[in-house]
């Protein structure tokens, strides 16, 4: 047993000096102090590390086939009255949506941004239950009344009961409503009263679409948008305005749900418009994006880059039709995000790696400081050290 125990002693790579012959310094103690607070510091490190959760990111080719993009907005327009601003959307293979109306919230503003009333967004009041009019005369008691739509009717049987019918009809037909005052449902609903009372407010849209997962783009306008002759059109002349100002803020802008550490470029950016009349626009680059948190829970969302540009109306040309497009386009790269916790072996690994790395260093470094200061006093006795 005790040639055994011999043996074992043999292997002892930690061979133990006497304290008689340890010699401790002001400089070592300096040194164990500084070196222990930061062994303490990279621990904790390494621990709050370990504690928490990494995501791990791959990229994959999207393959994904016929889903459907979800976009959330929240943008203010200083100085464009809730009753004139439309949105719509439309994509690349074909799909338009004009005037769109659904999951979208109009807030009106007064001038200093104070909220003035919230509603679902629509254009225009209410409908009147009995217009005055009927197609080719009046309207008996007896009748089922049935308003004019004032050459836009598809079919004989075809009724505009309120102002917003009759601009339907003619957006159907790709017309534009030049005159409400002319239409009989327009004056008796107060078509242009309501505009003038909503004269310098500012409006407060927001909400979210659902558009094809291809290349696109949304804007917000004033007036109602019709196709005419293959071309895009926003009626403006039943606003009876010179100018309008497109000034907003976007307070959020978002493609698909939130995840942890998504930055979305464009939230609070706010554009003055300078020049009287002009589009802006916002070409933008949306990567899909997976999220997998550490209980396997997955969230489908996407990320985006953006560029800025103002196009204005040159001299000689017509103006530029007033709005703010949203131009986007899908990356075929997808980016995972897979979040999990370092393993305890691999924190460890890491804990002894900090303990012998500082140590070993403040070892060299104590040394190198003893053996300086040694030598020194040595050549000061001798008087060699000028």
């Amino acid at each position: 047993m005790a040639g055994v125990m011999n043996k074992l002693k043999k292997l002892d790579a930690y061979p133990k000096i006497n304290e008689d012959f340890y010699r401790r310094t002001i400089s070592g103690g300096i040194i164990t102090l500084v070196s222990s607070v930061v062994m303490i510091l990279l621990f904790f490190s390494e621990l709050r590390l370990y504690l928490h959760a990494v995501a791990e990111t791959k990229l994959v080719v999207d393959t994904s086939k016929g889903e459907t993009l979800r976009i959330n907005f929240d943008i203010t327009f200083p100085a464009l009255a809730c009753s004139i601003l439309s949105v719509d959307a439309m994509d690349v293979s074909g799909d338009e949506h004009l005037d769109v109306k659904h999951d979208i919230i109009k807030k009106r503003l007064d001038a200093h941004g104070n909220v003035i009333e919230s509603r679902q967004d629509g254009i225009g009041a209410p409908k009147i239950e009995k217009p005055l009019q009927r197609h080719g005369g009046r309207l008996e008691h007896h009748e089922t009344y049935c308003g004019s739509c004032y050459g836009a009717e598809v079919a004989d049987d075809d009724c505009c009961n309120s102002c917003e019918d009759v601009r339907e009809a003619y957006k159907k037909k790709g017309w534009g409503l030049s005159n409400p005052n002319l239409i009989d449902q327009c004056k008796r609903e107060g078509f242009l009263q309501r505009i003038k009372d909503e004269e310098g407010e500012g409006c407060n849209i927001y909400g979210s679409l659902e558009v094809n997962k291809v290349a696109g783009n949304f804007h917000f306008a004033p007036g109602k948008s019709f196709q005419q002759s293959d071309a895009h059109v926003n009626d403006l002349l039943a606003f009876q305005k010179e100018s309008y100002n497109i000034s907003h803020k976007i307070n959020r802008l978002a493609f698909g749900d939130y995840f942890p550490g998504v930055v979305n470029p464009l939230d609070s950016v706010q554009w003055i418009q300078e020049q009287p009349s002009g589009m802006g626009q916002y070409f933008i680059k949306v990567v899909p994006t997976v999220y997998i948190d550490v209980n396997g829970h997955t969230i489908q969302s996407n990320q985006f880059s953006v560029t800025e540009h103002f196009k204005g109306a040159e001299i000689g040309q017509l103006q530029s039709h007033p709005a703010v497009y949203f131009f986007y386009d899908l990356s075929p790269i997808k980016v995972t995000f897979t979040e999990q916790h370092v393993s305890f072996l691999h924190f460890l690994t890491n804990v002894c790696a900090i303990v012998g790395g500082v140590f070993t260093v403040s070892e060299m470094l104590d040394s190198f400081i003893y053996h300086g200061q040694k030598a020194i006093k040595k050549k000061v006795e001798i008087g060699k050290f000028s």
